[in-house]
């Protein structure tokens, strides 16, 4: 492990359900990024106990308050790079950031749709709607580089 390695764990579309592999997985990391439908104040609470969180409003928290630093879009540096999540892949703005995340489709993806841009939507641990079952994602990072993403299949 490079000394400087920042492990986080990506996760979307929890609707409300926190699995116990789930959370195994995302106790691993040292921050921890929400793409969006929480959609429980209570496990919103949860994650940013099990580590620093950041997170953005998804179609189906509209009525949960989160606090300040939760938006549509949020903007954060970590690990030396510019990181952007928001729920809808349209509204992410590749020329802004180093790594975006994403979330609604509840399809776990990793690519670099743009060079220099790592793009990923982590799926959903909760109703996902691929054949891979439940998904949540990991990217680790290293004084302003990628060293791996990948999406984690969850018991």
């Amino acid at each position: 492990m490079v000394k400087n390695e920042i492990s986080v764990g990506i996760v979307s579309d929890t609707h409300g359900m926190l699995s116990d592999s789930l959370m195994a997985e995302l106790a691993t990391n040292d921050y921890l990024v929400h793409a969006g439908d929480i959609c429980s104040t209570s496990n919103f609470d949860i994650l940013r106990n099990t580590a620093p969180l950041y997170a953005c409003l998804g179609n189906n928290d509209g009525s949960y308050l989160y606090g300040p630093n939760v938006g549509k879009v949020t903007r954060f540096v970590l690990g030396g790079l510019r990181w952007q999540v928001c729920h809808y892949r349209e509204m992410l703005d590749l020329t802004t950031c180093d790594i975006a995340i994403c979330g609604h489709t509840h399809k776990p993806f990793v690519e670099d749709e743009k060079p220099g841009v790592l793009v990923m939507n982590p799926g959903s641990p909760t109703y996902p709607r691929t054949m891979m079952g439940p998904t949540c994602g990991k990217i680790v990072v290293a004084d302003g580089k990628i060293i791996s993403a990948e999406i984690v299949l969850l018991d």
